[in-house]
């Protein structure tokens, strides 16, 4: 494989899409957060879904990530507006 398909690889594995919102440093750190929170879930989803994972540690692991999204918001001070 050469360093272009790995980065097509990645970047079809970890996709990002635009921040359409009203731009300020916050609103887009926040965005970054949202998009690996909504990746990890997905990954923690279907390793759930394959039997890899319990229901006791996907809840937990999902619970963790959720309390870290709601820190990043808090310390960033989204929504207060």
């Amino acid at each position: 494989m050469t360093k272009t398909d790995l980065k097509t690889k990645d970047s079809f594995i970890h996709a990002q899409s635009r921040y359409r919102g009203k731009f300020t440093p916050e609103n887009l750190a926040f965005n970054a957060n949202l998009q690996e929170f909504a990746q990890k879930l997905s990954y923690i989803s279907a390793l759930h879904t394959g039997g890899k994972l319990s229901s006791e540690t996907a809840y937990e692991q999902v619970e963790s990530l959720w309390q870290k999204l709601q820190q990043s918001k808090h310390a960033m001070k989204i929504g207060l507006e």
